[in-house]
This record gives C-alpha cells, structure tokens and sequence, in this order.
C-alpha cells in the first residue's frame, strides 16, 4: 500500500516539475522568438509564473508526503508571492516602456 502511495507522489512530482520546466522553455523560445518588446514580455510573464508555481506544487507535494510541513508552508507563501510579484512587476514595466515611447510592433512592419 505504501509504495503505492510513494508511486503516485512520485509521478504527481515529476509531471509538474516537467510541466513548470516546459513552460519556462515555452517561455524562452517566446522571448527568442516574438517580434517586439511587449509581445516578448507578455510570453516571459505569462510562462515564467505558471512555470515557477508548478516547479514549486511539485515540490510541495514531495515535502508533505516526506513529512515536512514548515517547507511546504515556505513553499506556499513563495508561491503567493510569484503570484502577487511576477504580474505586477511585467505590468510596471510595460507600463514604463510604454511612458518612454516604445512603440508595438504592427503587422508588416520589421522586427525589432
């Protein structure tokens, strides 16, 4: 019954740790690949909060199953800080580029 258990921890575990890893790629290639400073920003913002919150679940799921319930109430309050922090900041930045006159790109027009 036991090994049951650790099994499902196991993959709950690894599939968001896995999930968290492909949308900060995802993210990445997003900001290699977007046309201009916004739409790069937006791609970063959006994958790098998902990303960052489900590295973390995975990694409370595997400290409340080993009996380690300080660590999952750090976990947990840095997963509400990412999800306070990481918004707020994109938007104040965004919000300066746009003050300074960066301009988004249109269709047709070349990349940036």
């Amino acid at each position: 019954m036991f090994a049951l258990i650790e099994t499902v921890v196991d993959v709950l575990t690894t599939a968001f740790l896995i999930f968290g890893a492909f949308f900060m790629v995802t993210g990445a290639i997003g900001l290699l690949r977007f046309p201009d400073f916004y739409t790069r920003l937006h791609a970063t913002g959006k994958c790098d909060t998902l990303g960052e919150v489900a590295i973390l679940f995975g990694c409370m799921i595997y400290s409340a199953y080993h009996g380690m319930p300080f660590v999952v109430f750090k976990l947990l309050c840095i997963i509400i800080f990412f999800f306070i922090a990481n918004p707020t900041g994109t938007h104040a930045i965004m919000k300066a580029a746009y003050k300074t006159g960066v301009k988004p790109w249109r269709v047709g027009e070349e990349r940036r």
